[in-house]
């Protein structure tokens, strides 16, 4: 299938309800990349993460982590400390605890930025068109606590072809043991 063909495909998933996956049928959801998590059947958050007001976030968070994941900001390319780090294990949302990426899916995308293939469950991310800088992306956010984690990219390798390109500062790594 072309790059275009491929993108068109990608945005009709994402945008028109009804045409996400729901079964392991899909190709993206047959592959194994961690454990379950911490939604409901229906994908329903099972937290109250999201209840807290900002100056709970503010204390919690450390400036930059509070910039990216409360804010929608972006670390600057290659700064990061996930960027070039391969350690086996389960990289968490830094505001919620979230399992959202198993290390075995991570790659050097050379972005400077942690790409992964594959998150541990689709539920886990939401997704929303990002329509800043004048340009339109895939914003991908927690789904139990809304932190935003960066952006999804149909230019990622096989078996899924997506490239999650995900901030450091939004995650926490938990080395598998």
């Amino acid at each position: 299938m072309s790059a275009v063909l491929r993108a068109i495909a990608f945005l009709l998933i994402l945008l028109i309800p009804g045409l996400q996956p729901e079964s392991s049928g899909n190709k993206v959801e047959t592959f194994s990349c961690g454990a379950g998590g911490t939604v409901n059947e229906s994908g329903e958050s099972m937290s109250d993460e999201n209840n807290r007001d900002d100056s709970e976030w503010q204390k919690r968070l450390t400036r930059e982590q509070y910039e990216i994941t409360r804010r929608k900001g972006t670390e600057r390319a290659f700064t990061g400390k996930y960027d070039d780090h391969y350690e086996d294990g389960i990289y968490r949302c830094v505001c919620c605890g979230n399992e959202l990426f198993d290390s075995k899916c991570k790659y050097d995308s050379g972005s400077g930025w942690p790409s992964f293939w594959k998150a541990i469950d689709n539920k886990k991310i939401a997704s929303v068109t990002d329509s800043s800088l004048g340009m339109i992306r895939i914003e991908i956010t927690c789904r139990q606590c809304g932190a935003h984690l960066g952006h999804l990219f149909n230019d990622g390798p096989e078996p899924t072809g997506m490239r999650y390109c995900v901030n450091s500062a939004s995650l926490e790594f938990e080395k598998r043991k």
